[in-house]
Order: structure tokens, then C-alpha cells, then sequence
């Protein structure tokens, strides 16, 4: 007894004219024809012919999304296969039929050699070519061999030769297609010519829309393709982005398609353009300055882009966040252009770290792990990230390691009280932490009467650590409470500027009892 045999074949783009001889013999011959759906013009033809069919399109009402209808037609195809006569019976019952040569036995990479000219079980018809933007046809090829049924696969007109005809694209200048369910920006390249299939309603079109504002202007110019290569049916309309989901038919037979383009605009919202660019900065036909440039030479060109971005961030400036954080990203960039040049690597090594490093150090997003609120994430963060060095064999010799040597004092010394407070080295409670600030005030205030400088600093240092002890029991960041504090006063301080320049003095021609009046006035405005 052979086993059971389910034969899938494209009914091409649309135009029952461009059907081929051999899927039509197969439409005529077929024991058990199922269509994934009615809405397609070969219809006409098969009702036409008195040909019977068994549609899927009860399921797209039956199910709230595309995945689970593909999941639900695989399903009843397998079931239906397997329920149905044996293929040598069927080739029994009708003698005289044929498998022409068009026929591609494509047994899921099972490795079965090419069948018997036998009479499929089941025969599943879809529109364009099976293998082109079909989910059920990739869900088949996955499970048929595992089920013991053998898949047969014969082409048809896909909808991209209609495309290629109606839009005037050449795919050898570069094109890609997309699906619109899943459409991504990280998708998008402006350099390819792009076709985006499956956009079946303006809720659809709605969302192909955002995610190609990710990349181009709102007004650019993109093309909606309606039932290409159907004769009498076939429209192409352009529209400006912005309008690409109002007032459209959208159908089972339209696609948008946005044209290649080398628009230096498009291209500059690239991340490949930027690598493109500091590599020609760096080499021997680029800025002299550039290619001078080392590890050291720029290493305080990075410290500075930092402090100017968090400058950018303390102002609550949008716009110069945006610029300072390019910045910042251009020191990255130059420093790992120096390492590709060296052939050490390049910034894509540098991503490829970084995201396998997020993925490991967050088990509760892309792990099995859970975290119910910050705190718990950043125990897994912290266990990850232990485990991780554990793996590398880099475990650090003190608790203490780890820490920048060129961090600014007063962060220093959060992250090292930090580290210290995790085994266990801290106090329980605020109180004593207070009392050890009066302590070392009061050390500063005997090293001071010394007249020791010495002496002074280093006391001056024990209650700047005491504090910072402080601040972190409170769960406030010393380095950001002292930047509040320093716009603070230069906020005041500009206040009394203000002032003298009203009053049309000078701060030789004031005394600190009037600067003192002014102050308070700007602390009650604040």
C-alpha cells in the first residue's frame, strides 16, 4: 500500500490566461481539490468547468490571526491525507491519468526518490507559486515527511513575474520582498528595489506605513499594485507615503512597492553608510587629520563627548541629545575602524558582543527565567553576568574589581561601596551612617585647627566617602545629586547677575548681604 501523496500547485498571478497546461490537467484530474481561497480569478475558470473544490476561507473568519489559520489549513490537509485512499488505489480508479514533467517531487529534504505517476490525494491549490510568500506550503514541507505523507510541489505564475512586468523592475539591479505581516525597518534597504506583499486591508497598509516612515520621508513616493497582470483588473496607483492607508481597496491581490533609490537622505539612515563613512575617513584617500588618529590620541575626545551628552541630558535638550549621542557613537566608530584596519575586528563584532551579551544577561526577557520587578532583573542581571565571566574564566580576584580606574572620584566610590555593601560589608540602617558623617565633620574640623593640609584633605576625603555611604542607603546617586545641586546654584547665581545688571551694578559695587537677599528671592522662584 503506498503511502498517502499530497500535490500543491500555484495558480498563478490572476489571469486565468497565464494558468499553465499542466496545473489546469492537474485542477481537471484531481480526486480532492482544496484552494486556500476562493478570492482569486482561476475561480471563474474552475467554476466554469464544473470543477468542485473545498475552500479555507471559512477559517480566516474563524480564527483572530494569519498564524493560526495557516496552522489550522496544514492541520486538515494532514488529517485529509491521511484519511484518504492510498495513492496507488486512487491511480486505480482513474487509469488514465497523467503527471506531466512540470511536476517537482519535493518530499520536505526526506530524500525520497521521485514517485509513480500516481494520482495525488489530495491536491492544495494557492494563489501564485507555492513557494513564493506561502505559509501553509512551508508548514506542509516541515511535517508531511514526519507524517508519513509524501509532498509534491508544482510551480505556477508567481505574482513577482507580474510585478517585474507592470512595475518595469529589473530584479538583477536588486530587489527584495517582504512580508507585510512581519515587516520590520531594520528590513528596509532604500538601495533595493522592494516589493511588500500580503497587504490585504488599510489595517495592514496602516502598519507597512510606520515601519516605512522608520526609513523615508513622510511625502515619498511609494506605489500600490492592485491585481497585477490580471487583464481588465490591473491598477497601479502612486501616492506620497503619508497617504498609503487612507481610501485604498486593498485586496488579496495587492502589494506595495517602494522603487530603489540612491538619495544620499535615505541612504544617510543607515547604519552601513556610517561604517562606509569613517572607513573612507580613515583611509589614504580621506581626511589627513582622521587617519592620524590612534586609541590615545582621541581617547579625550570620548571622555568629552560623554560629559557633553549628559549635559545634553541634564537640560532635557531632544535636540542636543540627537546631536551629542551621534557623537559619541562616531568615537565608537573610529575606535573600531582603527581595530578593523588591524584586522583584530570591526564594529559589527562590537554589535554582535553586545546583543549576545543582553540576550544572556536578561534570561527573564529571552530566557525561561522570570523577574517580577527591577530588583529581581537585576539579580538575574548580576547572575548572568557573574556566570558569564565565570565562563571566560576572567572571575575577578577581589570583590573589588571591575571598576574603572578613571571614573570621577565621587562615582568611584559609590561603585566601590556598592561591591562592598553585596558581601555583606555595610551597615543595616541609615542612623549610623549619619553618625559617621558628625564623625568625620568633626575630624575635619580638629585637622583644620592643625593648620596640617595633609591632614585636611584626607579628612576632607573620609567624609566625602561617608556621605556618598549616605546617599546610597537613600537611594540617591551622589554623582546626579551634586549635578542637581551644581545647576542649582549657577541657576541662583545667574539670578544675582540678573539683578546687578538691573540695578546697573557690579559685583565690586555689592556687598554679601545683598547678594544674599538676592539669592533667597531666587530660591523663593524656584
Amino acid at each position: 500500500m503506498s503511502q498517502a501523496i499530497i500535490e500543491i500547485i500555484g495558480l498563478g498571478a490572476g489571469d486565468p490566461d497565464a494558468l499553465t497546461l499542466g496545473v489546469w490537467k492537474k485542477l481537471q484530474s484531481a480526486n480532492r481539490l482544496f484552494v486556500r481561497t476562493e478570492r482569486h480569478p482561476v475561480m471563474s475558470l474552475l467554476n466554469e468547468n464544473g470543477i468542485t473544490y473545498t475552500t479555507f476561507d471559512s477559517l480566516y473568519e474563524q480564527y483572530e490571526s494569519f498564524p493560526e489559520v495557516y496552522e489550522g489549513i496544514a492541520g486538515i490537509l494532514l488529517e485529509e491525507a491521511r484519511k484518504s485512499k492510498p495513492a496507488d488505489e486512487a491511480n486505480a480508479s482513474n487509469p488514465t491519468s497523467e503527471l506531466t514533467d512540470e511536476t517537482i517531487s519535493a518530499t520536505a529534504g526526506t530524500g525520497y526518490a521521485a514517485s509513480p505517476p500516481v494520482v495525488p490525494s489530495i491536491v492544495y491549490a494557492v494563489p501564485g507559486h507555492p513557494m513564493v510568500a506561502e505559509r501553509t506550503v512551508q508548514l506542509l514541507r516541515e511535517r508531511c515527511a514526519e507524517a508519513g505523507i509524501e509532498l509534491r510541489i508544482t510551480g505556477g505564475e508567481s505574482f513577482l513575474d507580474a510585478a517585474f512586468i507592470s512595475l518595469g523592475i529589473d530584479p538583477i539591479e536588486g530587489f527584495a520582498l517582504l512580508d507585510a505581516a512581519e515587516l520590520q525597518p531594520s528590513l528596509l534597504q532604500p538601495q533595493l528595489h522592494t516589493l511588500i506583499g500580503q497587504v490585504y486591508d488599510e489595517f495592514t497598509a496602516s502598519d507597512v506605513k510606520l515601519a516605512l516612515m522608520e526609513r523615508y520621508p513622510d511625502d515619498h513616493e511609494v506605489i500600490i499594485g492592485h491585481a497585477l497582470g490580471v487583464q481588465g483588473e490591473e491598477r497601479i496607483i502612486r501616492v506620497p507615503l503619508f497617504e498609503l492607508d487612507r481610501d485604498q481597496e486593498y485586496g488579496n491581490l495587492s502589494l506595495v512597492y517602494v522603487p530603489r533609490s540612491d538619495d544620499p537622505s535615505l541612504r544617510n539612515r543607515t547604519f552601513e553608510r556610517l561604517h562606509e563613512i569613517v572607513a573612507i575617513l580613515r583611509s589614504p584617500e580621506g581626511c589627513p587629520w582622521d587617519r592620524e588618529q590612534t586609541h590615545q590620541s582621541i581617547r579625550k575626545n570620548f571622555i568629552e563627548e560623554l560629559y557633553e551628552a549628559l549635559e545634553a541630558i541634564d537640560n532635557d535638550d531632544p535636540d542636543g541629545m540627537q546631536e551629542e549621542f551621534g557623537d559619541i557613537i562616531l568615537q565608537v566608530m573610529l575606535h573600531s575602524q582603527m581595530e578593523e584596519e588591524t584586522g583584530m575586528f570591526s564594529v559589527y563584532d562590537v554589535i554582535q558582543t553586545l546583543n549576545e551579551k543582553l540576550i544572556f544577561r536578561h534570561p527573564h526577557v529571552f530566557g525561561d527565567q522570570s523577574a517580577g520587578d527591577a530588583g529581581e532583573a537585576l539579580v538575574n542581571w548580576e547572575a548572568m553576568k557573574a556566570e558569564e565571566k565565570k565562563r571566560k574564566g576572567t572571575e575577578r580576584k577581589s570583590q573589588l574589581d571591575g571598576i574603572p580606574p578613571d571614573l570621577p572620584a565621587l562615582m568611584k566610590a559609590y561603585k566601590i561601596q556598592k561591591k562592598a555593601a553585596k558581601v555583606g560589608f555595610d551597615w543595616d540602617e541609615l542612623e549610623p551612617m549619619l553618625a559617621k558623617i558628625e564623625e568625620e565633620l568633626k575630624e575635619l574640623r580638629e585637622a583644620i585647627a592643625t593648620g596640617d593640609r595633609e591632614e585636611q584633605a584626607a579628612e576632607l576625603g573620609d567624609l566625602l566617602f561617608a556621605v556618598v555611604n549616605a546617599s546610597r542607603f537613600i537611594e540617591a546617586d551622589p554623582e546626579e545629586a551634586l549635578s542637581r545641586t551644581n545647576r542649582k546654584f549657577r541657576s541662583r547665581f545667574e539670578y544675582i547677575e540678573e539683578q546687578l545688571r538691573i540695578n546697573g551694578k557690579t559685583f565690586d559695587q555689592t556687598d554679601l548681604l545683598e547678594m544674599d537677599r538676592w539669592w533667597e528671592e531666587a530660591k523663593r522662584q524656584k
